[in-house]
């Protein structure tokens, strides 16, 4: 009996696979920065704020790629994701 494919499909060439994990070390990186700004600008509760803006950018990542980790990814939910951690970095650099 023929299986499907397509829950276990694998990428086509290595490169999604690289960016796939730029992806997770962008929103890992993208979610500790919002949690530094947090505590940053309020302190403890701002942690807190930080932890609940990194949740809420994973939930919000999800809807718009179906899953958090797709096989294939668009190259512009890349870039997007490259600006705002870039955008972030910035801010965390001028609050310090």
């Amino acid at each position: 009996m023929p299986q499907s494919t397509d829950s276990h499909s694998v990428a086509k060439g290595g490169g999604e696979d690289v960016k796939t994990f730029a992806t997770a070390a962008l929103l890992t990186f993208s979610a500790g920065m919002l949690v530094l700004i947090g505590t940053l600008l309020i302190g403890g509760f701002g942690t807190f704020l930080g932890i609940v803006a990194a949740v809420l950018g994973v939930v919000w990542w999800r809807s718009v790629n179906e899953k958090v980790f797709p096989r294939t990814l668009p190259n512009s939910s890349m870039i997007t994701l490259a600006v705002a951690t870039g955008v972030l970095g910035l801010l965390v650099v001028f609050l310090i």
